[in-house]
C-alpha cells in the first residue's frame, strides 16, 4: 500500500497489477447456456504445462496462461479469442469490487480469532486460562455446546468481497491500477476486479 495526496488530503491505496488479460474463449448462450468471457493472466512456459491444458491452448490459438477465470458478460460477441483487456477497461472514479483470498492463520483462538479479552488477570486462584474463551454454557439444558458459538478454529483463507473501492489512478503503461483502501491477500496474491 501506498499513501496518494490528493485535494482531499492522503489516501491509503492499494496498487495493483491489472493485466494484460488476453480473452482464451467465449461462452454462448447457444453452446454453453451463458454469455461469459473467459480471461488468462500470467505467463506460463509449455514445458509447465499438463497436457489437457496444453491442448487446450493449442486449440484456442493462444499463449499458455497461469490463471483461467471466467466473466459473465451480457454481449459475449463484442470480443473475440485473442484479444487482449488491459488496465484502460477503467478510469479515475469507477467504483470497482475487488475479491482475493484472505491471509490464512491457521488454528487460532478466541482472542487472535474474536477479539476475546481473555480471562483477565492471574489472581483468585486461576494460573493458566488468560487467553482461554471461558464458560461454554449450560449444564443440564441443552448439555451440549451450541452450534456457531465463537470458539478457536481455523483463521483466514477465506475468499472475500471488497465492493466500491474507488479507482484513484490508472498507470495504462505499466497496466497498473491504484484503488483508494486495503484488498484481501497477502502481496503478490491473486485478485478479481470489477466494475
Amino acid at each position: 500500500m501506498i499513501s496518494v495526496f490528493t485535494e482531499d488530503g492522503d489516501i491509503g491505496c492499494t496498487v495493483i497489477q491489472a493485466g494484460p488479460c488476453p480473452v482464451v474463449n467465449i461462452r454462448t448462450p447457444e453452446k454453453d447456456g451463458y454469455a461469459a468471457i473467459q480471461l488468462g493472466y500470467g505467463v506460463l512456459k509449455p514445458k509447465h504445462l499438463t497436457k489437457p491444458l496444453a491442448g487446450y491452448f493449442a486449440k484456442q490459438g493462444v499463449q499458455p496462461v497461469k490463471i483461467l477465470r471466467e466473466f459473465r458478460v451480457e454481449d459475449p460477441t463484442a470480443y473475440k479469442v485473442g484479444d487482449t483487456l488491459t488496465v484502460e477497461l477503467f478510469q479515475e472514479g469507477d467504483l470497482v469490487s475487488v475479491t482475493g483470498w484472505t491471509k490464512g492463520r491457521g488454528f487460532a483462538g478466541v482472542v487472535k480469532r474474536h477479539d476475546f479479552a481473555g480471562v483477565g488477570g492471574r489472581t483468585h486462584g486461576q494460573h493458566n486460562r488468560e487467553r482461554h474463551p471461558g464458560s461454554m454454557g449450560s449444564n443440564t439444558f441443552p448439555g451440549r455446546v451450541w452450534k456457531g458459538k465463537r470458539l478457536a478454529g481455523r483463521y483466514g483463507n477465506e475468499r472475500v468481497t471488497i465492493d466500491n473501492l474507488p479507482v484513484v489512478k490508472v498507470i495504462p503503461e505499466k497496466n497498473i491500477l491504484v484503488v483508494a483502501g486495503s484488498v484481501p491477500g497477502p502481496k503478490n496474491g491473486i485478485l478479481l476486479i470489477r466494475k
